[in-house]
């Protein structure tokens, strides 16, 4: 066999692991998340909607930017606001798991730390006989 095939990593490991370990990582991580339901919800702040607020700073400096593309202020007002939008998204996000029997649960999570185990040890130095 190709020596470079052989060396996973840069090391003497085992290319089969390796092949292994990422195929249970995929098929574990997809079973995994696939069971995972994401909804939003709505942005508040003391019961009234904030999203607005929120979009004023990132407007202001993309105003500044089209009048100066140089503007110290445009690019501090449009990266802040849309850093805030962001935060704003993903605080506003509900994630739960799907409910599923206690078996498909063991199988995604030993595909997932089983798979991830093989990668790792196909990076580790193997003495070949």
């Amino acid at each position: 066999m190709d020596e470079k095939w052989k060396n996973v990593g840069g090391t003497p490991g085992g290319l089969k692991h390796f092949v292994v370990g990422m195929i249970m990582v995929v098929v574990g991580g997809y079973l995994l998340l696939n069971q995972v339901i994401v909804h939003s919800g709505f942005w508040s702040l003391f019961s009234f909607s904030n999203f607005g607020i929120a979009l004023l700073p990132f407007l202001f400096g993309i105003g500044f930017l089209f009048f100066n593309g140089k503007s110290i202020i445009g690019w501090f007002l449009t990266i802040g606001g849309f850093l805030v939008i962001l935060a704003g998204i993903i605080t506003s996000l509900n994630i739960y798991f799907r409910p599923t029997s206690l078996f498909n649960t063991l199988i995604m999570l030993v595909m997932l730390v089983g798979g991830s185990a093989l990668v790792f040890r196909s990076l580790q130095s193997v003495q070949e006989k």
